[in-house]
């Protein structure tokens, strides 16, 4: 007999983002400071944003991967956030396309700082938008005007995770044809990986390009730099290794275009990142990007825009999780580190379409002393950030 599994929102304890009975319905700017539900919900949202961010730096990377992967697998609806337990499903975070992620708990601190100011109004799915969208301005990234009005999901997609983010070893026609799915175009898609500015990459997904001999696409200076931060094919996919190299050493704390001009000169970290820069569809806008910061900033504020209404749960659809979500029943199986494999789960109905994220590998960095975002490099730990596989 099939034995089912139950879904409870651990991270973030939801409420509805929209009155019951409408169907459908959309999003809309200052929703809720505009239906007087909870007028000052984003001024709240900023404000943990930037606390989070002044203690623990990297969350503000945190946000911007989430927002990916939660709007690439069906909607932006935060079934990222959904834990396993024995009635509904697993969770997508016990995918291998989540290796990395951190600081969910994080998420928890601002939903309960929303929920001081307007209890059971505000969903974790616009929760998790605004965050991004604040993540970003801390990384000294374009103002986006991020709609709101998003429902939570009643279940988690684990068993179509790893079809719809795509691979850090993908091809370039693989990782357009992701965001082509839900509306990003080329130009989009090239702003939108050019996310890969802040935060790092496990040594775990680079040795491929590494050994036995480095890639010839890679410079050779910078081959010789990653070999000594990766020294060894034999990395493992342990989230208690901290085997890592930054995607951008000059600005690592910045959205900026460095990693458009990292490209040209052969210092792309991943794979698909230097392909970028060679593709005849994409290297045109690589190069006018790496040439024009505004640009880049323009167009990224668009993309992500676009991804982050992707198929959103309105109107009626959706649930609101209550405030005891254990409740709903279920124990919790094992974290996501057991990599638990299912097949392909139920889909809620009007879910449709593949999505597309962040190829970065990792979200946190060992306690260190926090400094101004950029300052140092990756050999010096300069911010403040949660061990990787610590204490989530």
């Amino acid at each position: 007999m099939r034995r089912s599994l139950v879904i409870v929102m651990v991270a973030c304890s939801c409420a509805t983002a929209i009155a019951r009975g409408g169907g459908g319905g959309g999003l809309k700017l200052n929703f809720y400071s505009e239906s007087e539900r909870c007028p000052r919900a984003e001024e709240v949202v900023r404000e943990e944003v930037r606390r989070l961010y002044e203690e623990h730096g990297n969350t503000a990377v945190s946000w911007l991967r989430a927002l990916f992967h939660d709007c690439m697998v069906y909607s932006c609806d935060a079934s990222l956030l959904l834990h396993t337990t024995t009635t509904t499903g697993v969770s997508e975070q016990s995918s291998h396309r989540s290796f990395g992620m951190r600081n969910f708990k994080y998420i928890t601190a601002i939903k309960a700082a929303v929920e001081r100011e307007c209890p059971a109004t505000v969903s974790c799915a616009d929760i998790l938008a605004l965050a991004a969208r604040d993540g970003v301005a801390m990384l000294g990234g374009p103002s986006v005007a991020m709609r709101t009005g998003r429902r939570d999901s009643r279940e988690s997609y684990y068993g179509v995770v790893e079809q719809y983010i795509p691979n850090h070893n993908d091809s370039v026609s693989t990782v357009l044809s992701r965001f082509a799915a839900i509306g990003v175009d080329t130009e989009g898609a090239v702003a939108l990986l050019g996310a890969h500015s802040v935060g790092r990459v496990h040594c775990f997904n680079l040795v491929g390009r590494l050994y036995p001999q480095v890639d010839g696409s890679m410079e050779a200076a910078y081959g010789e730099y990653l070999r000594g931060r990766c020294p060894t094919a034999a990395a493992t996919e342990d989230t208690r290794e901290v085997v890592y190299a930054r995607n951008d050493r000059v600005t690592p704390m910045l959205i900026d275009n460095m990693y458009y001009r990292n490209l040209l000169a052969g210092r792309g970290l991943l794979l698909v990142d230097q392909q970028l820069a060679s593709d005849a569809r994409t290297a045109p806008y690589v190069r006018r990007m790496a040439a024009d910061n505004d640009y880049f900033h323009q167009r990224f504020a668009a993309a992500l825009l676009t991804m982050s209404e992707n198929a959103p749960l309105t109107g009626a659809q959706g649930e609101a999780f209550g405030l005891s979500s254990l409740a709903r029943g279920g124990t919790l199986l094992p974290p996501t580190s057991s990599r638990v494999k299912l097949g392909r789960l139920s889909l809620l109905s009007g879910k449709k379409g593949a999505k597309a994220a962040l190829l970065n590998d990792d979200d946190y960095e060992p306690p260190a002393p926090p400094l101004p975002p950029g300052d140092g490099d990756d050999d010096e730990e300069p911010i403040n950030l949660v061990f990787k596989g610590g204490d989530d």
